[in-house]
């Protein structure tokens, strides 16, 4: 059923985490069971993750999380039913899926860009435009066409983790990285320490990171960094000229979206080099176009996810991308409202999975 779609009075009841009004959350034991079209399935839910992004949608700083609202777009679980037409999927199977809710029949769709299709919608989001329920529920309705099984030896609550692992393996797949050798990846929260992972995990030769946090630093330093510093770190620049002859970095991926971490990013670059966006935290920043001009800079946005979930869930069949210290929490939905709030404060060491 389509957030804001009434429920009809027969129908099934779940429990849920509603975002009822900006930073109140209630937990419900009697929301409305979804209603599946003939190409959906319904989905019970096993494990949702909280992302950043809800954390910032709760208290509407974003602009894109109008209440009420069931957040939540990090998900797997299992499938309960099976609309008429979704006849590739069985009651039964695990699954995750993409983030994105796209038209297969639009524009941008048939060229390969279903993350930039017209009208598309997103899980648990809910800007001016649409409004659309999201996992932090019992139960979630998802169009068959942005399932995903999950391999036999990958757990709910990793597989979870794989929708930021894709958002990660997009920037790095529009980045173009074949011939760099020095990237820097700004911002090392979750989406920016999968970067870094994977941009180990595909032979790149030195990849620094930038973050505030001294947590988030020593743990881009475990999982391969060659050096982790403060933004205002003067060796930071250094370590990053030593390594390149002088030139600075390659490849900068910018993963938080302010105005002082972007111009951080295109500072570090070297002439003809690339300036990955990929957080937006904030809507509007301004940076020195004179520099990107005549130094001949790329600066290249990167939206979501366009088709590198199974790319994503091999490598962590494979053993490759390790998401396991990357969970600090699994807890019961029903508890949901008291770790957002410890989320928000900035006391937990990492990623926060709820189960139903």
């Amino acid at each position: 059923m389509r957030i804001g779609a009434a429920a009809s009075p027969s129908s099934n009841r779940m429990k849920a985490l509603v975002l009822e009004e900006y930073n109140r959350f209630e937990y419900q034991t009697t929301a409305p069971e979804p209603e599946i079209s003939e190409t959906d399935v319904l989905v019970r839910v096993k494990a949702c993750g909280i992302c950043g992004s809800d954390v910032h949608g709760m208290d509407g700083s974003s602009g894109r999380r109008i209440p009420p609202l069931i957040m939540g777009h990090e998900a797997a679980g299992e499938i309960a039913q099976v609309g008429s037409a979704a006849s590739d999927w069985q009651v039964g199977d695990r699954v995750t899926f993409d983030s994105t809710v796209y038209r297969e029949d639009d524009w941008y769709t048939k060229k390969g860009l279903y993350n930039l299709s017209d009208n598309r919608e997103v899980l648990g989001v809910a800007p001016p435009e649409f409004k659309r329920h999201g996992a932090f529920a019992e139960y979630v309705a998802i169009p068959q066409h942005i399932l995903h099984k999950i391999p036999d030896n990958v757990s709910y609550e990793q597989a979870a983790m794989v929708e930021p692992i894709a958002v990660a393996l997009h920037s790095i797949k529009l980045a173009e990285i074949e011939d760099a050798e020095c990237c820097v990846v700004v911002g090392v929260g979750t989406i920016g320490v999968f970067i870094l992972q994977l941009l180990k995990v595909y032979g790149m030769k030195d990849v620094f990171a930038v973050d505030l946090s001294e947590r988030n630093r020593d743990r881009a330093m475990k999982v391969g960094a060659s050096g982790a510093f403060d933004p205002s770190d003067p060796q930071l620049k250094e370590a990053i000229l030593g390594v390149t002859d002088g030139r600075g970095a390659d490849i900068v991926f910018e993963a938080v979206g302010i105005e002082p971490t972007v111009n951080l990013g295109i500072d570090l670059l070297r002439k003809g080099g690339t300036a990955m966006l990929v957080g937006n935290l904030t809507p509007n920043v301004s940076f020195p176009v004179q520099k990107v001009v005549t130094q001949q800079l790329r600066v290249q946005g990167s939206c979501a996810i366009c088709g590198e979930y199974p790319e994503s869930l091999q490598l962590l069949a494979d053993g490759k991308i390790d998401v396991e210290e990357h969970i600090a929490v699994v807890a019961p939905l029903s508890e949901g409202a008291d770790w957002f709030d410890k989320l928000n404060r900035n006391e937990v060491p990492g990623k926060v999975i709820l189960q139903p």
